[in-house]
């Protein structure tokens, strides 16, 4: 991998000019028209209508993973090496779905992509069948190519709510026996690697009181309120992070982070509330222990708030559930696969996200990997969703340097 590495850099050139047209937009945009939010299957994406017939086309069988209910996928497929090789082999990995659209003011239909003034507009654009669409195009030029190692494509489902997809995939490439030198994650990172970032840990939790007419409110248990002291509780914990630590200045946000994302309970004006859900979320720094940080969420609702509860109703209870939950990226600078991915964008600089990824799961598999991939995270998640043509050519760029270094040439110098 070293002396991949160092081709690498021999080929390296700055990238795109701003009058180049994406050879890739064509397969973006049909990624896009497919409606994936997480929510939705996104089975005719992968299987019947789109990657897994071009693959097929093209001579490359793919194994398909679904969830138990059959709906929801992820893809693997190879590449090989000119002569079989299977050692050696590199990871190019994305997700398939996108958040909601809901409530969105959007100037143009979501999953209809446009283009306007040098930007891609869809949901998805940016985050980030942007990256897939391109790698995808890269197919043919990776059959041509000689390869001294093979290339692997990872789409995965469900990222973007529980990360349910990666495990599922890293769980079937261990039984396979698989086990990739490295892996890079295409999140929108505007084309500079990313060697770390926060892990991301959600969770449920449902207070239960007791409903009453309001005009008796003594004898039932609001569970509002009660859940309104436990969401203040995280804040004050979101407030010591900030000022107390850990930090690390390399993030754009560079402690600890918590929020209540969602909230939803009574249904009534004049009667005491017997239930209030609420979700919430903390993003820790990977020098953070998230098991510590939700021991000192749950203590508080076990020895403090629920105490209190009790003694005004026999039946009170907090239900505390993990939703979903990614590890934080720490990739060691000396890997292969960053040095790699350096040398192809010719950037050595530091740099650290505050978002989440698939990135940490693998890594914690023992798969080595960075994050690299077209577009900025701004743009991800909102309405009038793009990524700039500029970007994706600069990314075709990246990734035809990154065959090349796979290629049997490459790997004689």
């Amino acid at each position: 991998m070293s002396q991949i590495a160092d081709s690498a850099h021999l080929e390296a050139s700055s990238p795109s000019s701003s009058d180049q047209s994406p050879a890739s937009l064509p397969w973006i945009e049909r990624l896009i028209s497919f409606d994936t939010v997480s929510r939705n299957p996104n089975l005719r994406l992968i299987e019947t209508e789109t990657v897994c017939d071009e693959l097929r086309k093209a001579g490359i069988d793919a194994t398909i993973t679904t969830d138990p209910r059959g709906q929801w996928a992820n893809l693997f497929a190879t590449v090989p090496a000119h002569d079989g090789e299977t050692n050696g082999s590199i990871v190019l990995s994305g997700h398939t779905d996108v958040v909601p659209v809901d409530g969105q003011d959007w100037q143009s239909n979501p999953f209809k992509p446009e283009v306007r003034n040098g930007l891609l507009y869809g949901r998805g654009s940016c985050d980030m069948k942007g990256f897939i669409g391109a790698a995808l195009s890269l197919l043919p030029k990776m059959q041509a190519t000689r390869l001294a190692k093979p290339i692997h494509f990872t789409l995965l489902y469900d990222e973007e709510v529980s990360c349910a997809g990666a495990p599922l995939m890293l769980t079937d490439l261990q039984k396979r026996g698989i086990k990739p030198d490295g892996c890079i994650v295409g999140e929108p990172t505007s084309m500079r690697p990313i060697i770390t970032h926060k892990g991301i840990n959600t969770y449920r939790c449902c207070v239960r009181g007791s409903a009453a007419h309001s005009s008796l409110a003594v004898k039932g248990l609001n569970a509002i309120e009660y859940a309104a002291r436990f969401i203040c509780h995280i804040r004050d914990l979101a407030d010591e992070f900030r000022a107390n630590g850990l930090f690390d200045e390399l993030y754009d946000v560079p402690f600890t982070t918590a929020q209540t994302s969602t909230i939803k309970g009574g249904n009534a004006i004049n009667t005491v509330p017997a239930e209030c859900q609420f979700e919430f979320e903390f993003r820790n720094l990977p020098t953070m222990d998230p098991e510590r940080i939700i021991e000192r969420i749950e203590s508080y609702a076990r020895d403090t708030l629920l105490p209190k509860m009790l003694k005004e109703h026999g039946n009170a209870a907090i239900e505390i559930s993990r939703l979903a939950s990614a590890p934080g990226l720490d990739a060691t600078k000396q890997a292969a696969i960053t040095q790699l991915v350096r040398a192809l964008t010719e950037n050595q600089d530091k740099r650290k996200v505050a978002y989440g990824t698939e990135a940490g799961l693998f890594a914690n598999a023992g798969i080595p990997n960075i994050v690299c991939g077209p577009g900025n995270i701004e743009q991800a998640h909102k309405a009038n969703e793009y990524v700039s043509l500029d970007q994706l050519v600069a990314c075709e760029a990246f990734l035809g340097k990154f065959v090349h270094s796979m290629s049997v040439e490459a790997h004689a110098r």
